[in-house]
């Protein structure tokens, strides 16, 4: 009964199937006998233009060939080594037609010495024969097809002169050539020859087009009949993924208005968190401010600031432009900016007794990178921070190392702490290859919120997307995680 049913449902579509099934079984029935009778009406007459045209024609200019270079030979005086080679190597030339042409399968010269037959295939026999009048000797070969039918029309060929080809089997063509030499009769020239089917595959190919354009004629009439039956259908199909696109379209405007807002939200979570540290730390600059510290307050308050721009920068301008990340105008300092951040953000946050101990190992010959200093703050800061973070149950003692290595010209960037590692699931790859610790909201802490999960995604994002670098996690051997930037100078 179901069956029965979704067959009435669906009635209207089921009778343009038939309709046009129906249709093409006829047109494919005509096409069937149209393109049988006419290959084999062309096939029969092809071939006849074969025998005619290229298998004669290739024969008798091998045999030509043969006597002119006889000719020529006997004509010489010269009997030198080296004449006599290369007399050989162009007979043996000609009588390689089955491998210079794919279409010949069998050469050879049909002579008759001494009332007995012998065929001749290779030039060094032929030289023999004919120059140095030698009896064949044993490197004659036989050739058992050309011998018998030979036979038959020796007598013929001697007193007419004249080609005589058999075609065998539909497939195959036995040519005999007469071999003339200085007007006298010598034998003849075997060649067995497979047709070429080239022009007949292009005359087939031209029914076959003739035949696509009655078949393309026909069908376009059966689809205009079904054009007719079918457009109140289409129309209404049309009319109701009309619909269906609207109401989709702005189902995903509020999707995207949606993202947009929580991606907006998270920038603003993270500048005001990372810009309320930094404005205490100006707070208590000012607090400590005296006639005698004045220089070091302008340095160390310029940063501050210099950094909670770009913060805000970032956060109105998520995708800013390149030349704002990476320019000739900058010069930066990574080793001072490690310095800086131990110094005046991590120090005065994790004081000497809160477990948290900092060891700083730099390159002195570390490169000066055309990077904004600012971003590389906004980069390393939060890979800093997540050591300390995820390590806060026990004292941690975190590495910061650079390395310059001036033969592969690479430089690297490690931070490296002591604690209880990363989770192995964290350090799995995606299929794009980023692992999974990289990834927006992962987080491996307790009762993390959607804000969690957030920094070390935008330092993979800065270092990836703006500053062009590689970074990378792993754990330690001996307990602990670093944290690796790699980059080329």
């Amino acid at each position: 009964m179901r069956l029965i049913k979704r067959i009435k449902e669906h009635s209207f579509e089921l009778q343009h199937v038939i309709i046009l099934f129906i249709i093409l079984l006829i047109f494919q029935i005509i096409l069937i006998f149209l393109n049988k009778y006419s290959t084999s009406n062309l096939i029969s007459n092809t071939m006849k233009l074969y025998r005619k045209d290229s298998a004669e024609r290739i024969a008798n200019l091998s045999t030509t060939s043969l006597e002119l270079l006889l000719e020529q030979s006997l004509v010489n005086n010269n009997r030198s080594t080296i004449f006599r080679q290369d007399v050989v190597q162009a007979f043996n030339i000609i009588l390689s037609q089955q491998m210079l042409q794919v279409n010949v399968d069998e050469m050879c010269i049909l002579v008759r010495p001494y009332q007995k037959i012998y065929t001749i295939d290779d030039g060094d026999d032929l030289f023999s024969y004919f120059i140095e009048q030698k009896k064949p000797g044993l490197h004659i070969q036989t050739h058992e097809y050309a011998e018998k039918k030979y036979r038959e029309i020796r007598n013929d060929m001697i007193k007419n002169e004249k080609i005589v080809s058999y075609l065998v089997q539909d497939k195959y063509f036995h040519i005999f050539v007469p071999f003339v030499i200085h007007g006298e009769y010598q034998g003849a020239v075997y060649l067995k020859i497979t047709p070429d089917l080239t022009r007949i595959k292009r005359k087939i190919s031209i029914v076959f087009q003739e035949t696509n354009v009655i078949f393309t004629a026909l069908i376009l009439f059966g689809l205009l009949a079904m054009f007719y039956i079918t457009s109140y259908t289409v129309e209404e199909r049309d009319l109701t993924k009309e619909l269906l696109f609207k109401e989709r379209e702005f189902q995903l405007k509020k999707e995207i208005a949606h993202e947009k807002e929580a991606i907006f939200t998270q920038r603003i979570y993270h500048a005001h968190h990372k810009a309320e540290k930094i404005m205490g730390f100006i707070k208590e600059e000012i607090r400590n401010l005296t006639s005698e510290n004045i220089v070091r307050f302008k340095s160390i308050v310029t940063k501050y600031s210099n950094f909670i721009s770009r913060v805000i920068y970032d956060m109105k301008l998520f995708d800013s432009p390149i030349y704002t990340t990476r320019n000739t105008m900058f010069h930066s300092n990574i080793n001072e900016i490690l310095n800086f951040l131990v110094e005046h953000v991590f120090t005065r946050v994790y004081s000497g007794n809160s477990g948290c101990h900092f060891k700083l190992d730099f390159d002195e010959n570390f490169p000066i990178v055309s990077i904004n200093e600012y971003v590389i703050w906004e980069t390393l800061e939060p890979l800093i921070q997540n050591s300390i973070d995820h390590n806060s149950e026990k004292e941690i003692n975190i590495l910061l190392k650079t390395r310059y290595y001036a033969n592969e010209k690479r430089a690297e960037v490690i931070i490296q702490d002591d604690g209880k590692g990363i989770d192995e699931e964290l350090l799995e790859k995606n299929e794009f290859g980023i692992k999974k610790l990289f990834l927006e909201y992962i987080s491996s802490k307790k009762n993390s919120e959607q804000t969690s999960g957030y920094g070390c995604y935008i330092a993979s994002e800065i270092c990836t997307k703006k500053c062009g670098w590689q970074i990378d996690a792993e754990n330690c051997k001996q307990g602990g995680c670093r944290m690796i930037i790699t980059f080329t100078v």
